[in-house]
């Protein structure tokens, strides 16, 4: 890897899951805290593999914890429920890799915002940050509009892999699409905001979190 000198020099790395299981097999004291914070992670995941419903009251919480109000909360919750009914009905429909799940989706928001997802995380100074984290109201409330919109067009058409569900993502976008425009249009503002949902003195308690 380039190093600050600008020079490439072999480099010792490790993703998440290697790093966790580094730690795990840790034998000095001070890794215990680290293990039994991983114990806890695991048996809340097991907890949620057996009750579903606590990985979204969990996820609810997380939200609150940082700064969200509980009406954008609620929004979030849906649009997660409606993303997860789109990618079930893709998965079923021969949509198996997760480059076709990604090429869809930036069909959908193409068509809805005029951008793709990585586009969209540009006009917001994102990185690695989740998207739809950031969104408006009206940009979550839009989002959802064209996922749930592709997903009846999906049913409707019956589409049956890749190139047939592109062509329902592109038409259920653009159902959100003119919906967007047409708001613009009567209220003179975009919908498409270059900043965050949260305030700025929240977010960079959170990117220093």
């Amino acid at each position: 890897m380039k190093a600050k000198d600008g020079k490439m020099r072999d480099t010792e790395i490790a993703d998440t899951e290697t790093l966790l299981r580094i730690i795990q097999s840790i034998p000095s004291p001070k890794a215990e805290p680290f293990k039994r914070w991983l114990a806890k992670v695991g048996y809340e995941r097991l907890e949620e593999i057996e009750n579903p419903e606590l990985a979204t009251q969990r996820s609810k919480e997380i939200y609150k914890q940082k700064g969200y109000p509980d009406d954008w909360i609620e929004k979030r919750m849906r649009s997660i429920s409606i993303r997860d009914e789109l990618t079930d009905e893709w998965q079923k429909r021969g949509i198996k890799e997760q480059i076709e799940y990604a090429i869809l989706t930036a069909e959908i928001s193409r068509a809805t915002f005029g951008l793709t997802p990585s586009e969209y995380k540009k006009i917001k100074k994102l990185k690695r940050e989740n998207l739809r984290d950031h969104m408006t109201d009206l940009e979550l409330i839009f989002s959802m509009l064209g996922e749930a919109s592709t997903t009846e067009i999906t049913r409707k058409t019956d589409a049956k892999e890749f190139i047939e569900n592109k062509k329902a993502a592109k038409k259920g976008g653009k159902i959100a699409g003119d919906a967007r425009q047409a708001l613009e249009k009567e209220t003179g503002k975009n919908v498409v905001s270059n900043e965050n949902y949260l305030p700025e003195k929240k977010n960079k308690k959170l990117k220093r979190k």
